[in-house]
């Protein structure tokens, strides 16, 4: 290892300390006791839920062509980290009174906007490849 992963490990660890020790004096147990639980819940979501569907949907994209699945990989990651974003937005909409809440709009109309650009944005950088690809052998001597 280099002194320099050895310095950010060590800054990390320091900072992991520090982060702990704020929580433990800042948040009163049952906050702590709840905290706990969300971490345990989403560790159990990731591993029960969420990887599996990641593998299996990799499963499924190995029999889509090799250039069209590159254009359809980044365009699932994209919709994915939107509606990982927005997921929590619509749960917890109109829970709060119109003079708390930062945003009075409808997330899962701008989700499904977002989605829609996000496939409109692959189909057309998938375009321009497939185009450049066509320019180029055609210009290529045979």
């Amino acid at each position: 290892m280099t002194a320099l992963r050895v310095a950010l490990g060590i800054a990390g660890g320091l900072l992991l300390g520090y982060g702990a020790v704020r929580l433990v004096q800042g948040l009163p147990p049952s906050m702590l006791v709840l905290l706990g639980a969300w971490l345990v819940g989403a560790i159990l979501i990731h591993y029960g839920v969420l990887s599996p569907a990641v593998l299996a949907i990799g499963a499924v994209l190995r029999r889509v062509p090799e250039r069209p699945r590159a254009f359809l990989q980044a365009g699932l990651i994209m919709a994915g980290a939107v509606t990982v974003i927005a997921v929590p937005l619509m749960v917890r909409q109109f829970t709060q009174p119109p003079r708390k809440a930062m945003l009075l709009q409808h997330y899962g109309v701008n989700l499904a906007l977002l989605l829609g650009v996000v496939v409109i944005g692959s189909l057309v950088a998938y375009a321009i490849r497939v185009a450049h690809d066509r320019a180029v052998g055609e210009r290529r001597p045979r």
